[in-house]
């Protein structure tokens, strides 16, 4: 099992920035992909940013050129750093990370507990 803790979130003006941080604790060993996922208010949660564990990234169109994922594999801790806000970035962010186990050929999804970003205008 994987527990990730999150934190970073809260209530920004319009064009200003927040990084946000997921921190893996557990069996860590087993971590391949990690990404932040957002759901805002009546919709549905969708993805934000993804890497790779070779560290190749994937955005959503929204977010391409303000966002930037990152992580730190020797801390196990992921991150997103958000530039240039706007109101309808606001939502809760929850950090994810997929897990491959080898000895059993069994792959697993874990989610954090979500943070929530506020972007006032």
């Amino acid at each position: 099992q994987v527990q990730l803790v999150e934190s970073g979130g809260d209530l920004v003006q319009a064009g200003g920035s927040l990084r946000l941080s997921c921190a893996a604790s557990g069996d860590t060993i087993c971590i391949s992909a990690m990404g932040y996922y957002r759901q805002a208010p009546g919709k549905e949660r969708e993805l934000v940013a993804a890497i790779t564990e070779a560290g190749n990234t994937n955005y959503a169109d929204s977010v391409k050129g303000r966002f930037t994922i990152s992580r730190d594999n020797a801390k196990n801790t992921l991150y997103l750093q958000m530039n240039s806000l706007k109101p309808e970035d606001t939502a809760v962010y929850y950090c994810n990370v997929d897990c491959y186990y080898r000895d059993y050929d069994e792959t697993a999804s874990y989610w954090g507990q979500g943070t929530q970003v506020t972007v006032s205008s």
